[in-house]
């Protein structure tokens, strides 16, 4: 009871339908924006039209990538495909959709039927460590197989067609550290952010000379750059709030290893550190994924209010 008193401090309601809603850029924005941006730095030299219309609605990843490039993607289109590639490609994409099937439709699938959904809800109504840590993981587990299943789904058909689109996952969770993870999650989508926004950003404060020092300039970056991806998930208060986490991630590993090099610290690189490092990374991801999953919002409104709506994944 306590714990929910303590909640009721709260004074605004938090729910994605009561704050603003969804901001739901399309993916086929992000191709359109990245096209812009390569057309002005004289990158793109030309647009067909048959062409910008068949990479723009490319219909294998027109709902949720993976995000590609125009000039990958042309390249391919105008590339012939000879019978000994394209038998490789369709071996791929036939294992590539029964394992998108296996991800989310089984592996997914039972997480949510027998773990997450019954945990989600004990966690609401009674938050304890146990119950929210519990809930943390089988929603994390549940996000990335569910995500890698339709992902390699989209990237199966397409092999089907004679493409080979870019991968959005790359065994994540074995990543060592914050920056190694967002070179393995959700790829496509980090790597638009990294080339468009941050590097961009970070250009515009040195040439513009708002700020000669990199270690600033690098952190604004950060801020602006997960700020920016905590954003277009929704105007919620959670998803705010993580981009903002992975900011913090960012720049508190920048800091980690200055000051190794500072203090000239030499830790050893062999299986150990490596499982230590993925452990905390590991679970510094998950705590992530439990804010955005929106379960603590879920606990706090129900402390307010017995009537809120359960949590339903």
């Amino acid at each position: 009871m306590s714990d929910c008193q303590s909640a009721s401090s709260v004074q605004s309601r938090t729910g994605p339908g009561s704050i603003l809603g969804f901001l739901g850029i399309s993916y086929i924005s992000f191709k359109t924006v990245a096209m812009i941006m390569e057309i002005r730095d004289g990158l793109i030299k030309a647009v067909p039209l048959k062409e910008f219309l068949y990479f723009l609605y490319f219909y294998p990843t027109i709902s949720s990538g993976p995000i590609d490039r125009f000039r990958r993607f042309v390249k391919e289109l105008k590339a012939p495909v000879v019978t000994e590639k394209y038998l490789d490609l369709l071996n791929k994409g036939v294992f590539r959709i029964f394992q998108g099937f296996l991800y989310k439709f089984i592996i997914g699938y039972l997480i949510d039927q027998y773990w997450l959904h019954g945990i989600a809800i004990s966690a609401t109504i009674h938050p304890s460590f146990l119950n929210v840590s519990s809930s943390m993981y089988a929603y994390g587990l549940y996000l990335f197989f569910d995500f890698a299943g339709y992902s390699l789904f989209a990237i199966g058909v397409s092999n089907l067609m004679g493409y080979d689109l870019p991968h959005n996952f790359n065994k994540p969770f074995l990543a060592k550290n914050i920056h190694d993870f967002w070179q393995r999650w959700h790829m496509t989508l980090s790597f638009w952010f990294r080339d468009f926004v941050f590097m961009r950003l970070v250009k515009t404060f040195m040439v513009k000379k708002w700020s000669k020092n990199m270690v600033t300039i690098s952190n604004i970056g950060y801020l602006a750059n997960m700020l920016l991806m905590g954003f277009w998930h929704g105007l919620t208060w959670y998803y705010i709030l993580y981009g903002f986490y992975h900011a913090m991630l960012m720049i508190g590993y920048d800091a980690w290893k200055r000051l190794k090099k500072r203090k000239n610290w030499k830790i050893p690189d062999n299986k150990w550190t490596s499982a230590i490092s993925i452990f905390i990374t590991f679970n510094l991801v998950f705590i992530s994924f439990l804010i955005f999953s929106g379960i603590p919002n879920h606990i706090i409104m129900h402390c307010i209010d017995p009537h809120f709506p359960l949590p339903n994944f």
